[in-house]
């Protein structure tokens, strides 16, 4: 019986060491509802890397992260960074979103609609402002009471694969948009 626990026994160490590896730098995430489309879909799932943001490093805008919500702690959303910490943030009546007066060029987009969820929010440091890529059916950082936007402690990490369906398989939407210069 002894030999074959001590063959056993490193394989059974090993696989439980893997799988809390595994625990604290990934996390699966099912996508509910179509705040993300068309670049996300309701069903898939996608791996988050919550390593993404450790030692020193910020979200940066474009990166599509996971957070647990701000008005429902005991509940993550995903959403697409817009705004940094210290920033302001205006999003016009025909779509478009102003960084401290720059046009944001997001070719992701299907549609730029804000529907009536346009304002100005200006993000104090540590917060970040998000929105969904299906900006009529997001509830974002125009939609809540605080408009403080998302601290970064509530940040769980950044998408990285969509692993469900086969079909959808490879790398989350992160893309960087640029900022147009404003026009005097």
């Amino acid at each position: 019986m002894r030999p074959v626990l001590r063959e056993i026994l490193p394989i059974i160490l090993l696989a439980v060491v893997a799988v809390l590896v595994l625990h604290f730098i990934l996390q699966n995430f099912r996508i509910e509802g179509s705040s993300m489309q068309p670049n996300l879909h309701t069903g898939q799932y996608v791996l988050v890397n919550k390593t993404a943001y450790w030692f020193g490093r910020d979200p940066s805008r474009g990166d599509v992260i996971v957070f647990h919500a701000p008005d429902q702690p005991k509940f993550d959303r995903i959403k697409r960074v817009i705004g940094l910490p210290g920033e302001t943030i205006e999003v016009r009546r025909d779509g478009t979103v102003h960084i401290d007066g720059d046009q944001l060029d997001e070719p992701y987009l299907d549609s730029a609609d804000p529907g009536n969820r346009f304002g100005t929010w200006t993000m104090p440091e540590g917060h970040y402002f998000v929105m969904g890529d299906n900006r009529l059916n997001s509830f974002d950082s125009r939609s809540v009471s605080d408009p403080l936007g998302i601290p970064r402690k509530n940040i769980v990490g950044k998408a990285w694969l969509i692993i469900w369906p086969i079909g959808n398989w490879g790398f989350a939407p992160n893309r960087s948009p640029t900022l147009l210069e404003a026009t005097p």
